[in-house]
């Protein structure tokens, strides 16, 4: 594409995946774009990211492979430990052929975020004078008319832009302020999901994803890009509490609880805890926004539909969205209402798998009880045998259905080319 006289002003907030992959295009495309971050940095830290299907090619596309590739985890598979620390059950990416729990392209969030923040630099600096990146503010308010959005920020002065996308997140801001309140959209799925840096323990079988159930409760160690360290993923299955938001003391609190006597590498997990900087801990919900665009404002990634961090989708789905919604914008610059109304279209399909999850959800990953711990770990043996793996194989191949990206001009190549 082109820049025109008839290129307009996007707002997105949110500096996440959605948020910066969506103004890499726009820049690419000669869109004057504004990001607006709450966090007075960009954010670290997060689960892996696996891209298979579209959302590879969509990163195909936008000229991320090698940084990605550069970045890549290589992980072997996934295996389930006892309190000891010994292996009952393996699913290895060789026997699953990448369609498994683990796949071929695996890198962490914030290094995913990385490349594109490397790639947005390039496109910044081929193209002056068309990005606008804002951290530490935050949307207030805001009114649309026919023509436009006006903006009201908690630091920086109002302004006018012709059309806001609101790409931050579960709790969205502007899902709040343009399409009703959170309660609206939000249903919680039974649990919590933290996720933290902490240093790799030095038993940690190299390139696996070690993980152990107990009642209440699953935890896991999965390898970082950085061998030096690991990521601790942990999930809590517990009736909702809402003072946990924002609480970083009660959260850990209540990890500590339900991981205290869990065996295996919980006392180091918990050591690491108190003093991980990128400790993010929040509710599992499904976000459901059954038309995702209103007039000059829509929505993109986890702000528009997710499954929670269960599904293991959400980046993958933010990635294709911010290339739709992108390849819209620049198809129709002087009409980035019936943009959107067209992104709406093409992302209903993505978002409606994206928010599947494989096996029932938080009652199949977390047993309730000491029974239903013994009853998993039965289950773990039996389904990943070699005797059932072919079932599992097809269970895996069912929920990965690749959806064909719809026709959509857009860049395709890397900093900044067009």
């Amino acid at each position: 594409m082109t820049t025109t006289d008839t290129t307009r002003h996007v707002l997105i907030s949110g500096g996440g995946i959605a948020g910066h992959a969506l103004a890499l295009q726009l820049v690419r495309s000669g869109i004057r774009t504004t990001v607006v971050e709450r966090s007075d940095a960009p954010r670290p830290g997060g689960q892996a990211v696996d891209l298979r299907g579209a959302s590879r090619e969509v990163a195909e596309r936008m000229g991320l492979m090698p940084g990605i590739r550069a970045r890549l985890l290589h992980e072997l598979g996934l295996s389930y430990v006892d309190g000891a620390g010994r292996v009952f059950g393996r699913m290895s990416m060789e026997d699953f052929d990448g369609k498994g729990a683990v796949a071929e392209i695996e890198i962490a969030r914030g290094d995913l975020d990385e490349v594109l923040r490397d790639r947005l630099a390039a496109a910044d600096e081929a193209a002056p004078g068309l990005l606008d990146l804002r951290y530490g503010d935050r949307i207030t308010a805001i009114a649309q008319d026919a023509d436009g959005v006006d903006v009201v920020f908690e630091h920086a002065p109002a302004e006018r832009f012709d059309l806001l996308v609101g790409a931050d997140g579960v709790h969205s801001a502007t899902r709040r302020l343009a399409f009703g309140p959170e309660e609206e959209y939000s249903t919680y799925l039974g649990g919590y999901m933290a996720f933290f840096t902490l240093p790799t323990p030095a038993d940690v079988e190299p390139g696996w994803f070690s993980m152990r159930f107990v009642p209440g409760a699953t935890f896991g160690i999965r390898p970082d890009f950085d061998p030096s360290t690991s990521k601790a993923i942990i999930t809590l299955r517990v009736d909702r509490d809402p003072a946990l938001r924002g609480d970083r003391a009660a959260q850990e609190a209540l990890i500590r609880r339900s991981l205290e006597s869990a065996g295996w590498h919980a006392p180091t997990v918990l050591d690491a805890m108190p003093a991980a900087s990128d400790f993010y801990f929040d509710e599992l919900a499904r976000i459901d926004v059954p038309e995702p665009a209103n007039g000059r404002v829509v929505l993109i990634g986890d702000a528009a539909a997710c499954g929670s961090p269960m599904s293991g989708m959400g980046t993958a789905t933010a990635l294709i969205g911010a290339y739709l919604l992108a390849a819209r914008i620049a198809e129709t610059p002087g009409d980035p209402a019936a943009a959107a109304r067209r992104y709406a279209s093409d992302i209903a399909p993505f978002a409606e798998a994206g928010k599947k999850l494989m096996g029932g959800g938080i009652e199949r990953m977390v047993p309730a009880n000491r029974f239903e711990a013994l009853m998993s770990r039965a289950m773990t043996k039996v389904m990943l045998s070699k005797l059932a793996r072919p079932i599992v194989k097809k269970m895996f191949a069912a929920n990965q259905d690749e959806l064909p990206l719809p026709v959509a001009e857009a860049t395709h190549a890397a900093d900044g080319a067009r």
